[in-house]
């Protein structure tokens, strides 16, 4: 491709590099230049234009992005239409978004000229929000780089895992003296926050803070009556001995993970129950601002798979925004 200054009688099929006015008309960036508008630019004074001009085997800056972005976008993500070089990429559902790293990083070390900018891995969003854009730099690209561009794109590396439907059980554990009203705001919180994913409480339990009570009330349970299990404490767990793991193993559950590092919701607890997860919930979960439970959440609620590793790779931005009501703020009594 070419590129660079030329007279304006010379300029005629090339494409404006810049914005340049002609008489009262303005002619965009990436504008072809016609004959008439050559004469229209002379006409009002100016003598040459920086242009770009294709040369054989060059693919067209939209034609590339538009090729391009179809391959990167896999499944419950669309492509808009090339605009400019440039093609946006939308979530088609609500869910999380996956990405493949590696390909991504490989797609933009092919070339300078292209280019590849998504939101951050497991990112929630909605259906329509721009989870992705291809844009290519220059007017136009050789052959060759976006056949290599294609190359690097063996699978698609963006989708959207969507929600799916899920019955919750919630049992809140409490102990004399704990307020009603903090159960029911837990019980309410923790309800929108399931039905924002697209899920509903299958039952609630209320009982006492302790091991004999909890095991009691599980092995009552029915597993075909929900597909996730939440646990709130009165207090956090401290410990793999503390009253919900302990109950959880003692009635034939496994304790996968405790703890996460991410911040709000550390004490996290991540568990099977009857071949189901089962979350001890960190006291940061009764609140509606975002913390380390919403992540694990979202997830499972995008059947994508939560383990120990899973957990211990959240911490690369794990540290999210201080809340307000914590009772022990990170900074403590410091200034």
């Amino acid at each position: 491709m070419f590129f660079g200054t030329v007279a304006v009688a010379e300029a005629a099929g090339g494409m404006l590099a810049h914005k340049v006015k002609a008489g009262e008309r303005v002619l965009p960036k990436g504008h072809a230049l016609s004959v008439a508008d050559c004469e229209a630019l002379s006409a009002a004074g100016v003598s040459e234009v920086t242009i770009a001009r294709l040369a054989s085997g060059d693919v067209p800056e939209d034609e590339a992005a538009q090729e391009l972005a179809r391959l990167a976008a896999g499944p419950d993500v669309r492509c808009a239409e090339a605009f400019t070089g440039r093609v946006n990429l939308f979530a088609e559902s609500d869910g999380v978004l996956v990405l493949d790293d590696a390909e991504i990083h490989a797609f933009n070390a092919v070339d300078e000229g292209l280019t590849l900018a998504t939101l951050p891995p497991f990112r929630r969003v909605k259906a329509g929000e721009m989870v992705g854009t291809v844009k290519i730099i220059p007017f136009a690209l050789p052959g060759p780089v976006v056949e290599a561009g294609r190359r690097a794109l063996v699978h698609p590396p963006l989708r959207v895992a969507a929600f799916r439907p899920k019955r919750v059980g919630l049992i809140l554990l409490s102990t004399p003296g704990m307020k009603p009203s903090l159960l029911n705001k837990t019980a309410r919180v923790t309800a929108e926050r399931i039905a924002s994913l697209g899920g509903e409480i299958a039952f609630e339990r209320r009982l006492p803070h302790r091991q004999e009570a909890l095991a009691e009330a599980l092995q009552a349970l029915d597993s075909r009556t929900f597909d996730i299990l939440l646990v709130f404490g009165a207090a956090a767990i401290s410990d793999r001995r503390d009253v919900i793991p302990a109950a959880l193993e003692a009635t034939g559950g496994r304790v996968v993970h405790l703890g996460m590092p991410v911040d709000p919701g550390n004490l996290l607890l991540l568990a099977e129950w009857a071949g189901k997860p089962a979350l001890g919930a960190p006291g940061c979960a009764r609140s509606p601002a975002e913390n380390g439970f919403d992540w694990v959440l979202e997830r499972l609620f995008a059947d994508l798979p939560v383990t120990a590793q899973e957990i211990r790779a959240m911490g690369v931005g794990g540290l999210l925004m201080e809340i307000i009501s914590r009772p022990q703020p990170r900074a403590g009594d410091e200034a």
